[in-house]
């Protein structure tokens, strides 16, 4: 219940300074009117149209439980929240046990007015609330927000591309978020961009499939002045309710190694409905793991490139990087991306970045519209060692990013170079595409020669099948997805046949893959310490162990 009261409170001393006035408009109007004439008299898009307040619900204890309702039953029709938590069930509860004065009397002497908690701050306590409540229940507090440190890095390398347009008076860009979860992605890139620049306007748009994370989101953009119609409650791998629009920036954190079975049905018949224009026409991963979906997702939210591009910041986890080979779903997902020149970077975050989940994370950045530089080139950055240990863990969170972390990722980012190339890389995009190719030899006979066909072809023995990955950039070459027999000839020449003299490649099986493999190209040789050391080690131990034992006996 402290979820849902605290919400109730914070809109309370929203309302507060206009009550009045309100109170006297909801007199001489109602519906849509009455919402027309409350933004112009009070500049709020929601309002109360209740005699009650806290102060004068606390002034009643034996009606308190009836007048609590209808206080909730009172507010203006976009504020659906209280229904997401079964509320006024839990008011019976509460009443009946004798806790619900109690309640309300404590958080009546609560100050939730944004001019003492300010939107960002508000932010914090909803997500510690979270946290603390997924705890006592053992559940997972990872799914419903984001770090704030990770955020404000997403949203630091959305904005490097267009900082200067962001800093004219009056801008305006519309930002999305399909998993929205509490509106912390939202909120933080709100923030970010007043920061650059006050006069600046930030409209924003979310999708969110849990009720109560729902809520506690509306209810933030309701204070924050933003059009809570924009926070739509719905799973948007089974319908984008926001499917008629576009958006200047697009970020998210989906879940990672979760199943989509029950979006598996409406994924399957969008494809077969708008074939390649669907959302998800490149492929499918496997259905134990949907974040590759939202991936694809964010790709085709992103403004369109004759309307002026968009950009997309997506936290996701290390498999989407080369998980599947050839001719799967996720290769051929990565090989439309690749293709299309939508990967602008991708930064490897350090482990224990996030509250659920200790594992490595990575934000990749999506963009239609690339810089000439960028143009069909991918910036890699290693940024797994730049965290900083907090002094106390939150769940699995025990690492965070400083503000001079971040500072220096986005530097190596903006000078898109390998000055660092411990930190940065930048590769062409044909350098993460390969064939993968089947190699065959003969069946032999008995003397050890090949058995053919009528053709006189030589029979291909399963047995010693195999398969082999050539990079399209192989011997130098930029060979590009389209195919390169000369480029596979040259690997088989000088890779295969000096071992298996009679191999030969049927081509009708060669497939396009695509990976990205981030670790290996960061990759750095440790060599083993040397034996005499390790000898020397050994001997030290021994005789430890031998006057522990003497001492003993």
């Amino acid at each position: 219940m402290i979820l849902p009261f605290t919400i109730l409170r914070r809109l309370d001393c929203i309302l507060e300074p206009t009550r009045d006035e309100v109170r006297s408009l909801a007199a001489k109007y109602d519906g849509g009117a009455l919402d027309v004439q409350v933004k112009k008299a009070t500049g709020l898009g929601f309002y109360n149209t209740s005699e009650f307040d806290f102060p004068s619900l606390i002034k009643d204890p034996a009606g308190l439980r009836a007048n609590l309702v209808d206080y909730i039953t009172s507010f203006s029709s976009n504020v659906d929240i209280f229904e997401r938590f079964k509320f006024e069930n839990e008011l019976a509860t509460l009443d009946e046990k004798g806790r619900l004065y109690l309640i309300v009397e404590a958080f009546g002497d609560i100050d939730l007015h944004p001019n003492t908690i300010s939107n960002s701050e508000m932010g914090d306590i909803f997500e510690e609330l979270i946290r603390k409540f997924a705890e006592a229940s053992n559940e997972e507090a990872g799914e419903h927000y984001t770090p704030r440190d990770a955020i404000r890095l997403i949203v630091d390398l959305l904005f490097a591309e267009d900082s200067d347009a962001l800093r004219e008076p009056g801008t305006v860009r519309t930002i999305y978020d399909p998993t929205a979860g509490t509106g912390g992605m939202l909120s933080v890139a709100e923030e970010r961009l007043l920061d650059r620049n006050p006069q600046a306007r930030l409209r924003l748009y979310g999708q969110e499939i849990n009720d109560q994370s729902y809520a506690i989101c509306k209810s933030d953009m309701i204070a924050k002045g933003q059009d809570a119609s924009n926070i739509r409650l719905g799973d948007t791998l089974i319908e984008d309710l926001f499917a008629d629009r576009t958006f200047d920036f697009c970020m998210s954190n989906p879940p990672y190694g979760v199943d989509w079975k029950a979006a598996k049905e409406s994924v399957e018949k969008e494809r077969k409905d708008f074939g390649a224009a669907s959302r998800f026409g490149p492929g499918v991963p496997a259905v134990s793991d949907g974040q590759m979906l939202f991936l694809m997702h964010l790709a085709h939210k992103m403004r369109p490139a004759a309307h002026g591009g968009g950009r997309a910041g997506i936290v996701l986890n290390g498999s989407p990087l080369f998980n599947g080979g050839a001719g799967s779903g996720p290769s051929e997902i990565r090989r439309w991306l690749l293709e299309n020149d939508l990967v602008e970077a991708i930064v490897a975050l350090p482990t224990d970045m996030f509250f659920n989940t200790g594992i490595a994370t990575y934000v990749w950045v999506l963009d239609n519209t690339k810089r000439e530089e960028r143009r069909g080139k991918v910036q890699l950055i290693d940024a797994s060692s730049m965290g900083t240990k907090m002094r106390k863990s939150l769940g699995s969170k025990r690492k965070e990013l400083s503000a001079e972390a971040r500072d220096q990722i986005v530097a190596l980012y903006d000078a898109f170079n390998e000055a660092d190339p411990d930190l940065s890389k930048v590769f062409p995009t044909d350098e993460f595409g390969y064939w993968t190719i089947t190699v065959e030899q003969p069946i032999l006979d008995d003397d050890g020669n090949p058995v053919t066909d009528r053709k006189g072809k030589p029979k291909p023995d399963a047995k010693k099948r195999d398969t082999e990955n050539v990079p399209f950039t192989y011997g130098g070459n930029q060979a590009g997805g389209g195919g390169c027999d000369a480029t596979i000839a040259a690997y088989v020449d000088a890779e295969i046949l000096p071992h298996v003299p009679d191999a030969w490649v049927d081509h009708k099986k060669t497939k396009v893959g695509y990976e990205i493999p981030f670790t290996r190209h960061f990759y750095k040789y440790v060599p083993p310490r040397p034996l005499a050391e390790i000898d020397s080690d050994l001997e030290e131990q021994i005789t430890r162990i031998q006057v522990l034992l003497s001492e003993v006996e």
